[in-house]
């Protein structure tokens, strides 16, 4: 050894491990759930790390030099690429590192820039150090790490200021989706699962197949830097119309050759199939499911989101913000329509900045993967600013004017004559965009947030968003004839019975009125695809004196709805009011929600981490006849490891009760949610769940 030198700086410095520091990054990234095995991080946060040499680091004499890459085609000009030394300070805007100490090892710590394209990145150093006559240098891959949006990150374009909310919307793994009618809200438990295993590869892939990426895997990775194009991207590739997306979207009620949209109660499973069938389209999904899939991808990505339930959902082609139905004498429709009032359309919200657009159209941005009209060339719909649909601005991107007419279009219906002259009908019955709804920040309640989207129904405001829009059918008076007719109906109906449903007609006139009444029910799908009738009524002279009210009964059976019911458990009632005389139509229409039984759960044992618990479900047949083909299907995310099908070996008679038990491993501290979903040949998708509190060991 050289006089002078020391022990310590006289060797060139070697590499010997680096410690990603998993569980300390993943507690402090909120991705301990995410990923036991490897790093996740978020963005515009620093994260640890240990370097191991052979002997103590020396400022003066080695040179660190970190890369971070990530795409096939990494560019410090597209940022995909970044070199960077060690600093004293960690830069913000920047990829930097900073020594946090020395020990027997260097601890540092790596800041990403809170706008860096998300994605799965390798981290690689350089090491050169000075040594007698000149410098000597090795180069070592440390490992690889993903990178995703930050809720946390004031910096970044996803920011969220109140913890419960992110909470909420990134972390949490189960939620609800609304379903059922305007007038019966039907709650409905989902298991998003976005930290379940495989998901964040699964989520990463789906990125990896989506046509701007085949096209330029370049700019596509680059403009992953960017919430409003990832949330883009992802509304395209849930659905399969156009590329290799999730899932492909049926509503004929014919299912065999896959699985009926309302079979599914979670999106880990449909995530999984996907994948491990090389990308081929999960059959088959409808608005919630697609909905619901893309909340588990952005969640699982970083990006707050929520799913979103609009009733009386309109689906304008041509964007002039009008449904027109034209029906014969009987109230039939005549068209076959793709211009429809969706019972209840599900999309998302996701929360970001738009630096695209003015500053007041930051936060929550809809979002709707339903394939349903080409924006741009492909099948997806938004992000749009919920701000803009509220002000009526159709010209904000992306695809206001569909967005604002699913909450706002006008539903005029046509009677056709059979001598083909066309009669106006009026109907008061149906508003469109009522009682939009989604899962509670922390409670498992409803929150209805038609404000957000709508001013008041007669509001000043509003009739400044309509004009701003052109909506000139809205702003027409209202032709007041004082008559007046809506549905009622007793008491909730079940599925399995009779009961009564009835047309209230109000005349509030000072004649009397002689008209024809035509009452009818037929079984209906969720998206307004009707099928047979199961129960009529035609009064051909019907007397209501002036101002007085009256009540026309229809009686609808079970026999006459059994084997006629969708999956979606809705009929519809229809009334048709000819007053002949005067050649005017009142038009009364309302969808019934049919309720199914309740699954009861019981948890048998004290819910702990790492230890066997067992679930005992049960529902009892309400019919008069004996369900075959019974099955119990049981996900929930920390609970239990993968979804779960027991069937029930003999048929469950009338009045009986369907039970089985279920294993659970806990695998998380904390609220989770057991979700079940039953089926047999005559009673379908019925779900249930029950809220678990899993404690320490």
């Amino acid at each position: 050894m050289a006089t002078g030198e020391s022990p310590d700086t006289a060797t060139e410095l070697l590499m010997q491990k680096c410690d990603l520091e998993l569980e300390t990054n993943d507690r402090d990234h909120h991705t301990a759930e995410l990923c036991r095995e490897r790093l996740v991080v978020r963005r515009g946060q620093p994260f640890q790390l240990k370097l191991h040499f052979n002997r103590k680091y020396n400022a003066s004499q080695d040179t660190l030099t970190f890369t971070v890459v990530t795409g096939p085609a990494p560019s410090q000009e597209l940022g995909t690429k970044a070199r960077f030394s060690l600093s004293e300070a960690l830069e913000e805007t920047a990829w930097s590192a900073s020594v946090v100490n020395q020990d027997s090892a260097l601890s540092l710590k790596i800041n990403s820039p809170a706008n860096a394209p998300i994605g799965l990145y390798r981290l690689t150093l350089e090491i050169s150090s000075s040594e007698g006559s000149g410098l000597v240098g090795s180069s070592h891959t440390l490992g690889h790490f993903t990178l995703l949006f930050n809720a946390w990150c004031p910096a970044d374009s996803v920011y969220l200021e109140l913890e419960e909310e992110r909470q909420e919307y990134v972390l949490t793994q189960q939620g609800f989706i609304y379903q059922g009618s305007a007038k019966f809200i039907k709650t409905v438990p989902w298991n998003f699962g976005q930290f379940e295993d495989s998901i964040l590869d699964t989520s990463l892939m789906l990125l990896d197949v989506n046509p701007k990426f085949v096209k330029n895997a370049s700019r596509d990775c680059c403009r992953r830097s960017s919430p409003v194009y990832v949330c883009r991207v992802v509304s395209n590739m849930v659905n399969s119309n156009d590329d290799q997306g999730v899932l492909q979207g049926r509503w004929d009620n014919k299912y065999e050759d896959g699985i009926s949209p309302m079979f599914w109660i979670g999106s880990a499973d449909i995530l999984r199939r996907w994948k491990n069938n090389g990308c081929q389209p999960v059959k088959y999904g409808q608005c919630w499911v697609f909905a619901a899939v893309a909340c588990t991808v952005l969640r699982c990505l970083g990006i707050p989101t929520r799913v979103v339930t609009n009733y009386n959902s309109a689906h304008d082609q041509n964007s002039n913000l009008l449904i027109e139905y034209v029906r014969n004498e009987m109230g039939e429709l005549q068209t076959d329509k793709s211009e429809m009032i969706w019972n209840f359309h599900c999309w998302v919200e996701s929360w970001m900045t738009r630096p695209d657009l003015q500053p007041d159209y930051k936060g929550w941005q809809a979002l709707d993967p339903t394939p349903q009209e080409k924006s741009e060339g492909t099948y997806c719909c938004g992000p749009v600013p919920v701000r803009a649909i509220k002000e009526g601005d159709l010209k904000a991107k992306y695809d206001a004017p569909f967005v604002f007419a699913e909450v706002n279009a006008e539903v005029i219906n046509w009677i056709q004559k059979k001598d083909g002259s066309m009669h106006k009908s009026t109907n008061n019955s149906l508003v469109v965009g009522l009682h939009i709804s989604t899962k509670g920040v922390g409670r498992d309640n409803r929150q209805d947030i038609t404000h957000e989207y709508k001013y008041p129904e007669g509001s000043s405001e509003e009739r400044d968003v309509f004009t701003k829009a052109n909506h000139i059918n809205k702003l027409s008076e209202k032709e007041e004839t004082g008559v007046a007719m809506r549905i009622r109906v007793s008491h909730s109906m079940n599925m399995g019975s009779d009961f009564d449903v009835f047309a209230h007609i109000s005349n509030n006139t000072s004649e009397d009125m002689v008209c024809r009444l035509l009452l009818c029910a037929l079984t209906v799908s969720h998206n307004g695809v009707l099928g047979p009738e199961c129960g009529t009524k035609n009064l051909v002279s019907l007397s209501v004196e002036s101002f007085s009210e009256k009540s026309i009964p229809l009686r609808i059976l079970y026999e006459k709805y059994a084997d006629y019911m969708t999956d979606s458990n809705l009929i519809k009632v229809r009334a048709l009011l000819v007053e002949q005389a005067s050649n005017r139509y009142l038009l009364a229409e309302r969808d019934l929600y049919l309720e199914t039984p309740e699954i009861k759960i019981r948890i048998l044992g004290e819910p702990k981490q790492n230890r066997k618990l067992v679930a005992e479900v049960s529902l009892r047949n309400p019919l008069n006849v004996s369900l075959m083909g019974c099955s119990f299907t049981v996900e929930g995310a920390g609970l239990i490891e993968e979804q779960k099908t027991v069937e029930l070996p003999n048929p469950v008679g009338p009045g009986e009760e369907a039970k089985t038990r279920v294993d659970l491993l806990p695998s998380q501290v904390g609220l989770y949610k057991l979700v079940v979903n039953f089926e047999s040949d005559k009673l379908r998708a019925v779900k249930g769940y029950r809220n678990v509190i899993v404690g320490p060991p």
